[in-house]
């Protein structure tokens, strides 16, 4: 990979589908799933996304880059924690018109400048709304993009896409968690602590949590319950991350451990389907999933309906309001996505745990599901309570 270039480059698609247009970010070759995300702003933060791992970016935004980049937005640290160590977790970035110039008080370079300097292969100038009705039709799949000397003859540059790995089985969440574990200290007063299984947390779920006077224990995917333990948790957070639920063995065990031990817990996306498969329920792959920030999800309970920001590409089985048994008692289908009826929640009736599919901390996004964050801390408070009473 070298510096940046407006040569020509492709997108391929393992259905023999190519898109043509110019080198955008590092020259070269990238591979991974081709994915759409419907976000107007924030790409900064969908760039350093860890949930993204792996896959191909396509912006419907038409023009992308206009607020260039900046040392405070990104969404990964490093993996002690470090934000100097963030970085592009995007296999490959694909956008329709580049800004000429960047402006906001904050950026400090380029996006295309932080593409080269990371060697990540993007390409621009393409039709992205012919490559998203193409997805929506088809589903996401297997994709490469070429540019500069890695270009090639079409043939050949399909057989290379064709023999790269997709997303069903892949377990990527080991790939992303933190190595060692870190701490965010509250602000202010320390009210609670809760341990956060990193399976590709967002940098500003803990700051949402340390907001409410919670000191956060970032911990890997890889941990077990006696470890976890002598942390001596009020909660326990399963965090967002990439991948395959269905791979994911050893983190649902420990969700069971957890809920066993009367441990409040809360989980987000990936964690959704990780507290779902702990109830009994099967996940499966969504055709072309959910990634943006203009997401519509029902809470049954309630009626209220929040604008989310999403990203994932599977899902629970389920049906809205439904209500089964797991080893832990009852539970139900807490939310479900206004557009498509897909499960965006579930939670124990008893009130122990409870996860949703979508992103409250946003980063970027609308804060409609803030709350929940609230919701958490108020649980962590009637488990205090019923302890002092114990």
């Amino acid at each position: 990979m070298s510096a940046a270039v407006a040569g020509p480059a492709a997108l391929v698609l393992e259905d023999g589908r190519i898109f043509r247009g110019s080198g955008y970010g590092a020259e070269g070759t990238t591979f991974g799933e081709a994915v759409f995300c419907t976000a107007m702003t924030g790409y900064q933060e969908t760039l350093t996304d860890p949930s993204y791992h792996r896959q191909i970016v396509i912006a419907t935004a038409p023009q992308i880059g206009n607020t260039g980049w900046n040392d405070e937005d990104n969404e990964s640290v490093g993996p002690t924690g470090d934000p100097d160590e963030a970085r592009i977790w995007v296999a490959g970035y694909a956008i329709r018109n580049p800004s000429r110039i960047r402006s906001n008080w904050r950026s400090t370079r380029t996006l295309e400048d932080e593409l080269v300097r990371q060697g990540i292969v993007g390409i621009s100038g393409l039709d992205t709304r012919a490559i998203v009705r193409h997805l929506r039709t088809l589903g996401s799949m297997r994709a490469g993009v070429f540019s500069g000397d890695a270009l090639a003859g079409e043939d050949t540059m399909l057989e290379q896409v064709r023999t790269r790995p997709g997303m069903l089985g892949a377990d990527l969440a080991a790939e992303v968690t933190t190595t060692g574990g870190y701490t965010i200290e509250p602000d202010g007063e320390h009210r609670f602590t809760v341990v956060a299984v990193d399976l590709g947390i967002k940098t500003n779920t803990p700051r949402m949590f340390a907001a409410r006077g919670i000191r956060v224990r970032v911990v890997p995917s890889t941990i077990d319950f006696s470890t976890l333990s002598d942390l001596n948790p009020d909660g326990v957070f399963l965090s967002n991350g990439p991948g395959d639920p269905a791979t994911a063995d050893g983190v649902v065990g420990l969700t069971g451990e957890v809920i066993d031990a009367g441990i409040p817990l809360f989980g987000i996306c990936f964690g959704n389907q990780i507290l779902g498969r702990a109830f009994g329920r099967d996940t499966y792959k969504l055709k072309f999933g959910h990634r943006g920030i203009n997401i519509p999800v029902l809470e049954h309970e309630t009626g209220r309906v929040a604008i989310t920001a999403q990203n994932h590409g599977f899902a629970l089985e389920g049906e809205a309001g439904e209500q089964f048994d797991t080893p832990f008692g009852r539970a139900e289908v807490s939310h479900t996505c206004a557009n498509d009826g897909v499960v965006e929640g579930v939670r124990l009736l008893d009130g122990r745990a409870f996860s949703v599919q979508y992103h409250p901390e946003a980063a970027a996004g609308p804060h409609d599901a803030a709350y929940l964050f609230d919701r958490f801390t108020q649980q962590l408070e009637r488990r205090k309570l019923e302890k002092g009473r114990n």
